[in-house]
C-alpha cells in the first residue's frame, strides 16, 4: 500500500473530518466569545473600575532613546504589556466557561436520550412470548 493510498484512508477516517469540522466551529465560536469578552464584558469591568482600561497597563524595561544631532542612535521605548495579558486570560477564562456549559449541557441531553428505554423489535417480542407459553 503506497504512502498516498495510506495518507487518502487516513483522512477520509470520520474521525479526522469531525475534528476538521470542530476545530473551524471552534474558532468560529472563539471569535464571537472574544467579541463578547471584548465589546461587552471589558467595557463593563471597565466602568465598575472607575473607567480603568487594562490594555494601557504596561510596564517600561527600558526608557526610549532619542536620535543625536546625526540622526541616528534613535531606540523605541521597551515595555511589558501586562494589561494585555489581565485581558487575554480574562477571554481564556470565559471561552472555557463558555465551552465547559456547552459541553455539559450536550452531555446532559445525551443522558436523556440515554435514559429512553428502547421497545424491543418484533422478533423479540416474539421469541419472548413463545418462551413464556413453552414455560407454561
Amino acid at each position: 500500500m503506497g504512502m498516498l493510498q495510506e495518507f487518502k484512508e487516513f483522512a477520509m477516517k470520520g474521525n479526522v473530518v469531525d475534528m476538521a469540522v470542530g476545530v473551524v466551529i471552534g474558532g468560529a465560536f472563539g471569535k464571537i466569545i472574544s467579541s463578547l469578552v471584548g465589546d461587552v464584558i471589558m467595557p463593563t469591568v471597565g466602568a465598575f473600575s472607575g473607567g480603568m482600561d487594562f490594555s494601557d497597563l504596561k510596564y517600561p524595561v527600558k526608557a526610549a532613546v532619542e536620535a543625536g544631532a546625526d540622526g541616528k542612535g534613535a531606540v523605541e521605548a521597551v515595555f511589558i504589556n501586562y494589561g494585555t495579558f489581565i485581558n487575554t486570560a480574562i477571554d481564556f477564562v470565559i471561552i472555557a466557561a463558555a465551552i465547559f456549559m456547552a459541553v455539559k449541557m450536550m452531555n446532559s441531553m445525551k443522558k436523556k436520550e440515554e435514559e429512553a428505554p428502547k421497545t424491543p423489535s418484533e422478533d423479540i417480542v416474539l421469541l419472548r412470548e413463545i418462551r413464556d407459553s413453552l414455560a407454561k
